[in-house]
């Protein structure tokens, strides 16, 4: 316990010194028309996930080093982005590299070709999208934070899969930044390196786990975020849009611009959908798969619903 209280003393004080650096710098995020948010605010705050990372790979004798190694990769090009523009090839060459490396860390690479190449395009597709939905105060603290406890309970009570140490630095690190970010008026954004970063431990944590039990309904610790993002996709392709743009499209997007929606309540409705999802499933070990199916048939047909109702104030504003 006192260990943690250490982690958790050394992570706030770091969150407190890179505002100091990025207010120093001017590291900001200025509203635009495609925003959520009306206020300048410090941006990359997010960078606090990484930190806690790299602090379990240091206190753990430098444990899993070719995740670390891609994880410090495709830190450093978002965190670059956020600062200045990244041409798109640039961040694709680093994330693909990135994923290299974390496929090499699970054992993948001895796998045959064609795997590592399905593989490489679904886990970069994961990690944009869970990019995609950081927009609003407190989504991606608290959609991450569900997701790791989740991670927590089935490594300690289910399957141990990862060093439990892993999870709980990283679980510290999110309680840091959500205190600065889930409310109503945050005090910074995640940034690119925030989202990237996160999604990409989330994603080595999920992977590792669903490799050692070879269950791959696991994956339905991110299907909120999933089927929001890949249904948006599907609907912009629809109105012929360029999918690779900007976009106030995504369904958390419409409940807090268009319909008002407090950020920390809709936030807190992602995390208590994709928690009650959890629950469900693993409350019901030998329906894995019918929890995944049921979950992504209710989701999918929400989100048409909610869009054939609310879609058309979206096309009011713009």
């Amino acid at each position: 316990m006192e260990y943690y209280l250490v982690v958790m003393a050394l992570l706030l004080g770091m969150e407190l010194l890179y505002f100091r650096v990025a207010d120093r710098f001017n590291i900001i995020d200025k509203p635009n028309e495609r925003s959520s948010h009306t206020r300048v605010t410090l941006r990359g705050g997010g960078i606090i996930f990484y930190v806690g990372a790299l602090v379990y790979f240091v206190a753990s004798g430098c444990s899993f080093p070719w995740f670390m190694l891609g994880l410090t990769l495709i830190a450093v090009v978002s965190f670059v982005d956020d600062v200045r523009s990244v041409p798109q090839k640039v961040r694709l060459v680093f994330h693909f590299v990135a994923m290299l490396l974390m496929f090499y860390q699970w054992g993948m690479i001895a796998l045959p070709w064609w795997y590592v190449v399905v593989a490489l395009v679904v886990c970069t597709g994961i990690i944009n999208a869970y990019n995609f939905m950081d927009g609003i105060n407190g989504i991606t603290g608290g959609y991450s934070l569900v997701v790791l406890c989740a991670l927590g309970y089935v490594n300690m009570q289910v399957v141990p899969f990862v060093d439990e140490g892993m999870i709980y630095t990283m679980i510290l690190a999110v309680v840091v930044f959500n205190v600065f970010n889930f409310r109503r008026k945050a005090k910074c954004f995640a940034g690119d390196v925030g989202s990237v970063s996160i999604a990409f431990v989330i994603l080595f944590l999920l992977g590792k786990l669903m490799l050692e039990t070879g269950d791959w309904s696991y994956i339905i610790f991110l299907v909120v975020y999933g089927v929001d993002s890949v249904l948006t996709i599907i609907h912009r392709l629809m109105l012929h849009e360029n999918i690779g743009l900007p976009h106030r499209k995504h369904m958390y997007q419409l409940m807090a611009n268009e319909l008002k929606m407090p950020h920390v309540a809709v936030s807190l409705l992602y995390m208590l959908v994709q928690g009650g999802i959890v629950v469900v499933y693993l409350a019901l070990p030998d329906l894995h798969y019918v929890c995944l199916g049921g979950s992504v048939v209710v989701l999918g047909c929400g989100y048409v619903l909610f869009m054939r109702k609310y879609f058309r104030l979206h096309l009011k504003i713009v």
